[in-house]
Formats: C-alpha cells, structure tokens, sequence
C-alpha cells in the first residue's frame, strides 16, 4: 500500500471538525533532505482536504530552510503572509522577534495544551515554547547521528554491527577504514562530517559530547569560546590536520549521503532525516548510532516546526491550527516518520502500530 492510499484509507477512522465556511489556506514548506519529502506533504495535504472538504490547503515547497524563511518574511511583510510556515525550529527567535507569528496557544482549549501540546518531548519543545507560550509545534525534526558502512567495516576487520561508542573509536576506526591507491592517493575516508550547509549544528554536537553547550536555553547568550566548544572544533579540525581520517577542506551538506553511497567515506554525521534517503539508495548494508562523544554522548535537537503567521482571519488560524493538530497526530504523523526518517516528536507516536512494525 502507497502512503496516499494509506492515509485515504486511515481518515475514515478518524473525526474532523470542519470550519463552517469554505477555507482557503496557504503553507509554505522546506525540504532539506534527500528521498521525496515533499511528495509526502503533498500526499498529508491531499489525506486532510479529503477528510475536510470545506478546508483547502495549496502546499507550496519554498526551497531551503533558508529560502522559505526569506519568502515567508518577505510575504509577511508584503501583506500577504501564509497561514502557516515549516521553518527551522531556531527561527523561532527571528519570529518571534519580527513579530510574525501567532502563539498557538490562543487557538487550543486547555485540555488540548495539556494532552496535544504536553505529549510533545520536552526536548524538542525547548526551541518551540518561549516565555510560557508555544510558538512552534515540532513536526519535522531531527537530530544529527552517525551512519557507517558494514561492508567497509567487515573489509577493514571490523565488526560490522558496533559503530563507534566515542570520539577515539570513531578515529582510530577511521584509520583503519581509510584506504589509499598505489599512488599513495586517498580512495575512502574513514569518516566525513560536513562543515557547510548545517556547520553550527553538527558543531553543537561535538560540544555537546564534549559536556558543553553553544547558548543558553532562552537563546540570549552564547558560548562559542567556551573550553568545551575550542575543545571540540579543535578535535574536528585534528581529524583532517593530524588524524587524517577525513579529507581536507570544506564539506558539503548535500554531498555527504553521495560520498556515502559512492564509497568515499566509510562513516558519515547526518541527519536522521537522511535516513529513508539512505535506506533507498545504499548500495550495501548500513548501521546507525549516536553521535561518538569525545567525554560523553550528546546531540543536538534540530529540523523544523510550523509556525502559525501572523496577517489572517481566526477562522484561517483555526483550521491551519486544527491541520497541524492532525498532522501530528499519531497515525499521520507515523506516516511521516517512516517516509523520511524524520524523528517522531511524541511518545504517542512510537507506541503506534505502524512505529512498532
């Protein structure tokens, strides 16, 4: 069965309160990944309207993160925002700060922040509540984690099922994984962590496996010359310099599930959001595991949230609120998770038929 047809089949399951009058709603979404994320919104999209013929939704994909952050601020401040933005969970900030959105607070009942807003993992609500109020809701999040590839390590006498359990395994694996022609030139590195597109993110990660942080929880304080964050850049950068276990230079975001796939390097850090991407075009069997911590395990929370926009009728903002409600429910929101690999926020979720299997 296709996720389409799943979700058409699911939706005669569930109840919907439909707003009373026609609806026209706008939603802007990133893709930052490889796989067909954005045939699966569509396909979310497509599941509700079916379930609420009163409520239309146009899906438009805006680029990256980065590129739908720019439009939905420059169509908010043109006057005609969308009702509801995917964008980083650490845009938050930015938002709320520009005053552009709406607390979804004031569109739920009590018992909805308690049972749908309180199922959220307190994790993942740390950069989408600020103040008391919830200005994200997490949908599309991640974190970064390591990926090798069994067959290279079962080639250099490793076991193939234990990845790495620190920063020092990681490396001198790395070594042993590292693999030179005749002529002395590198044909696969041990490991590849990207230093462009996401720096700052898998950056986060190594401080905090090396027990620090790069800001404080209210985003107003930052700790970049911190022990543990010079510690940490300067064992990322030691990886190329003296290790030699990665190449040179600086690393692509997008490239590294190719540089994967094609045998240039043996591990690679990214996103679980990889993950469906990784599954699909893997020409060999792969592990996956936590971030290697040089003192201590630790990883970033990371992808995106709808944000509701400020600029719309009530009644816009309900029936944008009561879509995310469904899209974060536990049978949608499974879908979701197993056609990405994005990492389902609730507990609820995870205890799903559909996670089980």
């Amino acid at each position: 069965m296709t996720l389409r047809s799943a979700l058409f089949a699911s939706i005669a399951l569930v109840a919907f309160a439909a707003p009373a009058q026609a609806v026209d709603l706008e939603f802007y979404f990133p893709v930052a990944v490889g796989g067909k994320p954005a045939e699966t919104v569509q396909a979310l999209t497509d599941a509700y309207m079916a379930a609420n013929p009163d409520v239309k939704i146009n899906a438009i994909y805006t680029g990256s993160y980065a590129d739908t952050t720019t439009k939905a601020i420059t169509a908010a401040r043109g006057g005609n925002p969308p009702q509801l933005v995917i964008s980083l969970s650490t845009d938050m900030y930015k938002f709320i700060d520009e005053e552009l959105v709406e607390s979804f607070d004031r569109f739920v009942t009590d018992a909805e922040k308690a049972e749908w807003i309180g199922g959220f993992y307190p994790s993942f609500m740390l950069n989408s509540q600020y103040e008391g109020e919830t200005w994200g809701i997490p949908f599309q999040r991640s974190t970064p984690v390591l990926y090798w590839n069994k067959a290279a390590f079962e080639e250099a006498g490793l076991d193939p099922e234990k990845g790495p359990a620190n920063w020092a395994e990681m490396v001198e694996m790395g070594k042993t994984l590292t693999k030179k022609d005749a002529n002395g030139n590198v044909t696969q590195w041990g490991v590849h962590i990207p230093s462009s597109g996401f720096p700052s993110w898998l950056w986060s990660g190594i401080v905090a496996g090396n027990g620090g942080k790069l800001q404080n929880d209210s985003g107003t304080e930052v700790y970049f010359n911190s022990p543990e964050a010079i510690g940490a850049l300067e064992a990322l950068v030691a990886l190329s310099e003296t290790d030699g276990v990665q190449a040179p230079g600086i690393l692509d975001w997008g490239g590294t599930p190719k540089a994967f796939f094609e045998g240039q390097a043996a591990m690679i850090w990214t996103t679980t959001g990889n993950l469906t991407n990784v599954r699909a075009n893997a020409p060999f069997a792969f592990g996956v595991g936590m971030l290697p911590g040089l003192k201590q395990p630790g990883a970033p929370t990371g992808g995106g949230n709808f944000y509701l926009m400020k600029g719309s009728s009530d009644e816009e903002l309900k029936a944008a609120v009561d879509f995310v409600k469904w899209a974060t429910a536990p049978e949608q929101a499974a879908d979701w998770t197993i056609a990405t690999g994005y990492v389902a926020p609730r507990a609820d979720v995870w205890e799903s038929d559909k996670m089980k299997a």
